[in-house]
């Protein structure tokens, strides 16, 4: 984030959700005014494709039936590696899908809510199977909206935008590599408002069925939405 700010000259950026030492992946960085609502993405489901490394080797239909066990709400204390405070807290693990096993690695997709610790569900899947177990590598392939199959940019590939925008004036790249602030908020659900509506909105008032043009089906009572 750090880098980009500085290429860029910005005065503001920010990332949706910390990556540990050494994992790769997807990290939405948000620019200037975008900021504002990066926060949605830190809170969203996160997916990840995760090597464990068992310590000795278990049957195949073993290792399925615990990582079964991790499916649902757990509970997690952060490791020692991690940026937040080692507090125990209730986590949510939405998929394990184990897609290669050879007796003593384990590659798994695992979808999760946002601040579960792959790390810890290595550790304590080897503590349940009575083997010992780490994780050998981890990368984010979904965090929120942002997927790594669409639009996943490297710092080198954004630097030579860069370049050949100050030095050629063409703008292509930039313009394929920095999505517009709608994307941050595309995976909530809508509401449409009249262009009468939009100042006495923007001031604070409350908005009412006449302002309304268009809203997606099932919003209720205490959801978060995004305001268009």
């Amino acid at each position: 984030v750090a880098w980009v700010k500085r290429m860029f000259g910005l005065s503001k950026a920010g990332h949706g959700g910390t990556l540990d030492p050494k994992v790769t992946g997807v990290l939405p960085v948000a620019l200037e005014e975008a900021t504002k609502v990066i926060g949605l993405v830190v809170h969203t489901s996160k997916e990840y494709m995760c090597v464990m490394q068992l310590h000795r080797p278990v049957p195949e239909e073993e290792l399925r039936r615990v990582l079964g066990m991790f499916v649902g709400e757990i509970y997690q204390r952060p490791p020692l590696r991690s940026s937040v405070k080692r507090s125990l807290r209730v986590k949510r693990i939405y998929e394990i899908e184990l897609l290669e096993y050879n007796g003593r690695y384990a590659l798994m997709r695992v979808l999760c809510e946002a601040g579960t610790y792959m790390r810890k569900l290595c550790h304590d899947a080897g503590l349940i199977l009575g083997v010992g177990a780490h994780m050998r590598e981890l990368r984010r392939t979904k965090s929120g909206p942002f997927r790594e199959q669409h639009g996943l940019v490297r710092l080198q590939e954004l630097s030579e935008a860069l370049y050949r925008w100050k030095n050629e004036g063409k703008e292509d790249l930039l313009r394929s590599y920095i999505k517009p602030v709608e994307y941050a908020v595309s995976h909530l659900p809508k509401i449409v408002i009249r262009d009468t509506a939009v100042d006495a909105i923007a001031h604070g008032a409350n908005l009412a069925v006449p302002g309304i043009a268009r809203l997606h089906e099932g919003i209720k009572r205490g959801d978060l939405v995004s305001l268009f």
